[in-house]
């Protein structure tokens, strides 16, 4: 792949500019991130949670034709359990078996079901449990609603950056909003030293050296949302384009494509270009930490400092790191509002639409990554209108240059399909 100047990364400006990064370790053999035995545990009771039904799979043809692709379909996660976003799938889960294995702990139960514990049967001893977690938004909607169904007290940390709408939505399942100063990075170390000065479960979708088991269990859940994709997918994908934050859904969107195409299909991890640690990390070839604010309107994944699984498997299983304007990402969400279609998505629900739309207008970009007419890609729309006040107020700018996304927008026959793949 040819590469630019400075650290070895594409920088290219076609109205946004962004920077491409090939990894040189991939396909290196790694660590086992996610044990197959806590993956089907993890789909079981997820499966078998009230209201679960697999999200949809769009196929947008009219855009894979305008790009010069066989195939792009977008897993739409606005609908999960009525929370907005994937993150649905990884922070309940983690809070049920969090809460029963600290049932255990006490010698109140010794293996106590999700079943068991929405039933109340154990809702005295619940009630003495609290859990907490840092969130950017989705994450800690998430544990919240996991709290309630599952009977324990929540304290939910937020920075300065986190919206309004946002802690509301956290609020309106009974949780406690606490807000530090600094970044997502700050308030999780906030939600860590609370946890452990109250005796509380911290339950992250962050890892570090000494604390990854919990944050497993987030990653379990949202493999699930990977392969509903892949069921439903009419051939395998060529690529995949995910979004990174910590890493944490990347790494068990890998997990899944490995366990079912080997490294085939090209894995390229998106990042907002003013928190992409991952990227960095990739570029040092070790972790790497963003300092700063991370200001980014991709408040999902404003995230500086890399989860320690999520990187045991990007490391080796990305095939490139892809980071992205705020400009580009806003363009994506219009695209998809004014079509047809309709799909209210989320600013870092888009960050893969806006790196696939920016790749293929590049020459470059385009051959690097080997996308061709055959390629067939799978972008995965990790959340809706999750604050549909600054939902409207972003798609409705102004000021937004459209650059390669204006033909997109302006196609005369589009007509994205509403029915989803089965």
């Amino acid at each position: 792949m040819p590469t630019g100047t400075g650290r070895g990364h594409l920088r290219h400006m076609i109205g946004h500019p962004f920077r491409l990064f090939p990894n040189p370790r991939h396909g290196v053999p790694g660590v086992v991130v996610l044990p197959e035995g806590g993956w089907r545990r993890a789909r079981d009771a997820i499966t078998a949670w009230p209201g679960y039904a697999p999200t949809p799979l769009l196929p947008l043809e009219d855009v894979a034709g305008a790009l010069g692709l066989a195939s792009v379909h977008y897993k739409d996660e606005a609908a999960r359990f009525g929370l907005g976003s994937f993150k649905a799938l990884g922070g309940a889960h983690a809070v049920s078996r969090a809460v029963a294995q600290e049932l255990a702990r006490r010698g109140i139960a010794t293996n106590a079901t999700p079943t068991d514990l929405e039933s109340g049967r154990y809702a005295a001893a619940t009630a003495g449990i609290t859990v907490t977690c840092a969130t950017d938004g989705n994450h800690g909607r998430s544990v919240a609603w996991g709290a309630r169904r599952f009977g324990a007290r929540c304290v939910i940390f937020v920075h300065p950056g986190v919206t309004q709408g946002r802690r509301d939505a956290i609020a309106a399942f009974g949780a406690e909003v606490r807000e530090v100063p600094g970044n997502y990075d700050d308030s999780v170390r906030a939600s860590e030293v609370a946890a452990r000065d109250g005796g509380w479960l911290l339950v992250s979708d962050t890892s570090w050296p000494g604390y990854t088991e919990v944050p497993r269990e987030v990653m379990q859940g949202y493999r699930l949302m990977a392969e509903e994709a892949l069921d439903a997918m009419p051939a395998p994908p060529s690529h995949v384009f995910i979004q990174g934050g910590v890493g944490g859904v990347a790494a068990a969107v890998s997990v899944a494509l490995r366990a079912r195409h080997g490294s085939s299909p090209r894995l390229v991890v998106v990042e907002p270009d003013r928190a992409a640690c991952l990227l960095a990390s990739a570029e040092a070839g070790a972790l790497t930490t963003v300092p700063g604010e991370l200001d980014t309107v991709m408040a999902g994944l404003a995230c500086g400092e890399p989860s320690l699984l999520a990187w045991q498997e990007l490391e080796r299983a990305a095939f490139a790191f892809m980071a992205i304007p705020d400009s580009s990402a806003i363009a994506a969400m219009r695209l998809l509002a004014q079509r047809e279609a309709s799909i209210r998505a989320g600013e870092s629900g888009v960050a893969g639409l806006a790196a696939l739309v920016l790749a293929a207008h590049d020459p470059a970009a385009r051959a690097g990554l080997g996308l061709e007419k055959e390629s067939r890609i799978l972008l995965f729309g990790t959340e809706g209108a999750t604050d549909p006040d600054l939902y409207d107020r972003l798609v409705s700018a102004q000021d937004v240059d459209m650059g390669p996304f204006t033909p997109l927008l302006e196609m005369k026959n589009y007509n994205m399909p509403r029915t989803p793949l089965k």
